[in-house]
């Protein structure tokens, strides 16, 4: 598998019962705090190899750092964050590269396995299966808010939170059901992430906006215009395929196009099973919310 259907990660079939997947993601800060920054970037790489169906083993760091300007704690603590959450998700950290740069980054390259036979594609979500999202959105809202020192104490909160949060558990029960299709919510939005779904399914989605999860202070945000440029950027680019309702808020279309960091898996599967993994998350303390239907409006999402 490689980058026809805009997947999550690579897969590569070494023998019939082993797949490599492959995947690599880092960026700058988006929040102060150097070893919450590194938490975020850790599991924000990881989920890549969870919405594909597959299990993560081996990490590799990538760091660029401006040694001349930021005290090497600063790097030391970016690293200890990344690593509790590697050794949470029981990854091996075999190495990396470092670089001098003028601008922090930090993330991962990481290898995981699967049967190549029980490898989850966002290419095979099934017209009448439902779609069930497991993270809140509007990480990106906030963050911006927090650059133009608006967001509450509440909203940070909330946002690191979900942020540095794990998707495995997420994705280990997902394969005890009947999964058609998984991706997760990560720069192009839910909409753009949806899009790359409907697209490689050849199916429509029918999104309730109703039922979209959003994260405190997010509407709140989007109201007071505090968008971030990538919101915009997915809307140009994704909006032709893409119709809302006249009585949607337009908050609510903002927080769709919203780029998100470390955000949840996007599942297709039939409404038995979608009600069954909802219930079996809930069990488990983890949220998740059905949020729409694979319609066979080919290639289109609808916002009702």
């Amino acid at each position: 598998m490689g980058p026809e259907t805009s997947d999550d990660a690579g897969v590569y079939k070494i023998t019939k019962d082993i797949a490599l997947v492959q995947t690599v993601d880092f960026f700058t800060p988006i929040v102060d705090d150097p070893y919450t920054f590194g938490q975020i970037a850790v599991a924000n790489a990881l989920s890549d190899i969870y919405a594909m169906g597959a299990t993560p083993l081996t990490a590799l760091n990538l760091v660029a750092f401006p040694v001349k300007k930021l005290p090497i704690e600063v790097l030391k603590q970016i690293l200890l964050g990344g690593l509790e959450k590697i050794e949470e998700a029981e990854v091996a950290l075999i190495g990396g590269h470092t670089i001098e740069d003028q601008e922090v980054k930090y993330g991962l390259s990481v290898t995981g396995i699967v049967h190549p036979d029980n490898v989850l594609t966002n290419a095979n979500a099934k017209p009448g299966d439902w779609l069930v999202l497991t993270k809140p959105l509007g990480t990106g809202i906030i963050s911006t808010a927090l650059k133009a020192g608006m967001a509450s104490d509440e909203s940070v909160k909330a946002m690191v939170q979900t942020m540095i949060t794990l998707n495995r558990k997420t994705s280990e029960r997902m394969r005890e059901f009947e999964t058609h299709s998984c991706t997760d919510i990560t720069g192009f939005g839910f909409i753009g992430h949806g899009l790359e779904m409907a697209k490689a399914s050849r199916v429509g989605l029918k999104i309730n906006s109703k039922h979209i999860p959003v994260l405190p202070g997010a509407i709140e945000y989007a109201t007071l215009g505090l968008i971030p440029g990538g919101s915009y950027s997915n809307r140009q680019f994704f909006s032709c395929k893409v119709s809302v309702k006249e009585e949607v808020p337009q908050y609510i279309v903002d927080i769709l196009y919203d780029p998100q960091t470390s955000g949840g898996l996007f599942i297709s599967l039939p409404p038995k099973h979608a009600e069954q993994l909802v219930n079996v998350l809930k069990e488990e303390g983890i949220d998740s919310w059905i949020v729409g239907e694979v319609t066979e409006n080919s290639e289109l999402i609808e916002i009702i």
